[in-house]
């Protein structure tokens, strides 16, 4: 069943607010998985029918967390599909997530984790200073789990994505999940020190996008609040992956700059796209919930691509 946006927005924060008061839901034992798992959900009846978006729930962490799950149209449960996380920002949902990105109009299983209400009274992720005392990583590795356990997934096809808080939070799986994510894509990401050391156990594929114009994550960084600029977030993840020092660059679409950091390591790679004159913005070249103002590229099917070209390695 699919909720009108605001419908969707407002049962998600009440079911937030109330935490782990609401109905039961299957717990999820054992700890973070940073591993491939077999997927055991090929051949089963969806619970979604294919073509639809469902808000549905487990227990992480001894807390009830929601998830909002899109099923694509021609979906056969006796083929593997890639499956996608796609964080939202501050502030916002689940359903906001899904009709910002356009993602549920790929070809693969699509999922809009909830985060909880934090400190500040808003929605959050782990890894801001902002955010709720809860363990959004173990929710994640939850989450994939049971998705693999009703869904053809294929294990070396899962990905993650996300924008703002979202998109530092994805830089924080990055850290954490990537023997079991296959890559990356922040999205304006806020990536404050707070996610903790980065010490990913592959190196691993990241694609990057952010506007220069961006005054509420700054492209140079913001001191104060601890968040580095984006050439030395890239240049991190460009040494964890053993690439070679310096990107190269080319321009699309007139005022995007690309750099590849080649080279890597098993495979990897490292891609920023640099957006001249774009704020804080989920990159669309038609008006979006972030801005009435299109921008010069889209970022959903370059995502799409990278994520194609970036399976998990098999080991």
């Amino acid at each position: 069943m699919r909720f009108p946006l605001r419908t969707a927005a407002a049962v998600f924060l009440a079911l937030t607010l109330c935490g782990a008061a609401a109905a039961p839901a299957m717990a999820q034992a054992g700890g973070t998985v940073d591993r491939p798992l077999p997927t055991t959900g090929c051949g089963k009846a969806p619970s979604v029918r294919p073509g639809d978006s469902s808000t549905e729930y487990l227990v992480s962490g001894g807390v009830r967390r929601g998830y909002l799950l899109h099923v694509p149209d021609r979906y056969d449960p006796r083929r593997p599909y890639a499956l996608v996380l796609s964080f939202h920002g501050h502030k916002r949902t689940s359903a906001y997530q899904e009709e910002l990105t356009g993602m549920s109009a790929l070809n693969a299983v699509t999922v809009y984790p909830q985060g909880l209400v934090g400190t500040d009274g808003q929605t959050a992720w782990q890894g801001a200073p902002y955010s709720a005392d809860v363990d959004d990583v173990l929710f994640t590795s939850d989450l994939i789990t049971r998705l693999q356990g009703g869904y053809c997934v294929d294990p070396h096809r899962i990905y993650a994505a996300g924008k703002s808080n979202g998109g530092g939070f994805t830089g924080v799986l990055a850290c954490r999940m990537a023997g079991r994510i296959a890559a990356f894509a922040p999205v304006s990401g806020a990536f404050y020190p707070q996610g903790g050391p980065c010490e990913p156990s592959r190196p691993a594929p990241i694609a990057d996008f952010h506007g220069t114009a961006d005054t509420t994550i700054p492209y140079n960084g913001d001191p104060a609040r601890g968040l580095p600029d984006l050439p030395s977030w890239l240049n991190a993840w460009a040494a964890r992956d053993r690439c070679l020092p310096r990107p190269a660059e080319h321009v699309i679409a007139g005022n995007v700059t690309v750099q590849d950091w080649r080279g890597c390591a098993r495979g990897s790679t490292v891609r920023h796209y640099r957006i001249a004159g774009a704020g804080h913005v989920w990159p669309s070249t038609s008006p979006n919930l972030d801005s009435p103002t299109p921008t010069s590229i889209d970022a959903t099917p370059l995502i799409w691509e990278f994520f194609r070209r970036n399976p998990l390695p098999a080991a």
